[in-house]
């Protein structure tokens, strides 16, 4: 990084920003002037350079061709407020169910500026976060709040579990409620302004752009962060600190981005924060969906016995997997975890999308691209108890190739027995538990 401050530098000041939001608890005025080139060029650094373009169709390729004066331009214009917000290009794609989803993609510059001012956020509201939240923050995963709250619903012998879906949040959220949460700790000119100018930014679809009310920058950086900001004052502080102290028994709450759930031992505690939940959400500006917000019976089966029918206890989701409980190998009642059903739809329609379009392909590089894919698969859903699904996943991919490859030519029909004489040439992973409570590292096989 010859003429610009080094990473170390970086985090220097990543260090003096944090000790400065530890020891002020009032707002913080002066943030900005940490943000200088060397930092614009760590935040170049660790943004992705692979995304697809936004609207100026400017690629990482194009903007580090003139990498030193874009990134002294970019400087220019956020410290004298001449920056201006691009609109975000939307598009849509498939979620597996027949539907889509919305994806924003803003321009390349704009992600590296969105990364600059997160990175000061970032670390200014890590000294104010709270430890039930864990997505999108550094440190933390979607697989420590499994843990976590299979470690809770363990040691409370389950209990009663209180699961929440809030409709389109990231596009619901209020701008105005979001600046008062912001003017509690961040006050700095500079960095408000910039963010101002990306609540406002468009968004273009189909050749029409539109100004959107409410909502996050789609697709943006800076969006998780700001969604973070947003709960941690409608829900996180609000359930630990007024909530927690006026319940019976014991309650948790795992939260990972806009996915949560609270756990109660006590079904009158559950029952009274249940029916105040949407009172507290509409005050801020969203709404709980009304089928997928629900109460759920999760306790302990008697010890011993197998449920009796109509006693089974309920199941829950979190996280792109169904909580259960089911009997271990010595008999004993434990919480197990499995994949969602439409998770594992969706991952085999897409596995089956693949592999017909790439049937002529070469069969090393079929398998090299499967094998990627498994293991993908397995590093997220390879988790105690989840054997079953693993298992059954692995199966229906080599069906889905064998199907495929079948297809490649009316002559060489792929029948089993070739088939499984090609998986000796070119096998594909076994099933692996990753993310095991008892090691580090187990095959289900």
């Amino acid at each position: 990084m010859s003429g610009t401050q080094s990473p170390s530098g970086v985090f220097t000041k990543l260090l003096r920003i944090a000790e400065l939001a530890r020891r002020r608890q009032e707002p913080l005025t002066t943030l900005a002037h940490f943000i200088d080139v060397g930092w614009l060029h760590e935040a170049y650094r660790v943004t992705r350079k692979d995304g697809a373009t936004g609207v100026d169709e400017q690629t990482a390729a194009d903007y580090a061709a003139n990498l030193e004066d874009n990134l002294h331009s970019l400087l220019d214009r956020f410290k004298s407020g001449t920056y201006r917000a691009p609109p975000v290009r939307r598009v849509h794609i498939p979620k597996g169910d027949g539907r889509t989803r919305p994806i924003g993609i803003p321009t390349f510059e704009d992600k590296v500026l969105q990364r600059a001012v997160t990175l000061v956020l970032e670390t200014v509201y890590e000294q104010e976060f709270l430890p039930c939240s864990y997505g999108f923050r550094p440190g933390r995963s979607a697989h420590q709040a499994l843990q976590v709250l299979w470690e809770r619903l363990t040691e409370m012998g389950g209990g009663w579990v209180l699961e929440v879906d809030i409709q389109s949040f990231f596009d619901t959220l209020d701008h105005g409620h979001l600046r008062s949460f912001l003017d509690q700790r961040v006050r700095d000119g500079v960095l408000r302004r910039v963010i101002d100018k990306w609540l406002k930014a468009g968004v273009l679809e189909g050749g029409e752009l539109h100004y959107p009310d409410g909502g996050t920058p789609q697709g943006g950086v800076i969006s998780p962060l700001l969604a973070n900001v947003y709960l941690h004052e409608v829900l996180d502080k609000w359930f630990e600190r007024e909530v927690k102290p006026r319940l019976n028994a014991a309650a948790h709450l795992v939260r990972y981005a806009d996915d949560f759930v609270l756990v109660f031992a006590s079904e009158a505690d559950a029952r009274r924060v249940y029916d105040v939940l949407p009172q507290r959400f509409g005050k801020y500006g969203l709404t709980l969906h009304p089928e997928k917000t629900r109460l759920v019976e999760f306790r302990r089966p008697r010890s011993g016995t197998r449920p009796r029918r109509g006693e089974r206890p309920g199941t829950f989701d979190l996280l792109g997997f169904t909580h259960h409980w089911g009997l271990s190998h010595r008999g004993r009642w434990v919480i197990r975890r499995r994949t969602m059903s439409s998770r594992l739809s969706r991952a085999l329609k897409a596995i089956a999308q693949w592999c017909r379009l790439h049937r002529h392909g070469a069969i090393r590089e079929q398998q090299r691209s499967l094998t990627r894919k498994l293991q993908g698969h397995y590093a997220y859903y390879g988790i105690t108890g989840n054997a079953p699904a693993l298992v059954r996943f692995a199966d229906e991919v080599r069906s889905i190739w064998r199907k495929w490859l079948d297809r490649r030519s009316q002559h060489a029909r792929m029948v089993w027995p070739r088939f499984h004489r090609l998986l000796q040439r070119y096998p594909l992973p076994p099933p692996r538990i990753v993310h095991s409570v008892y090691s580090r590292s187990e095959s289900v096989t």
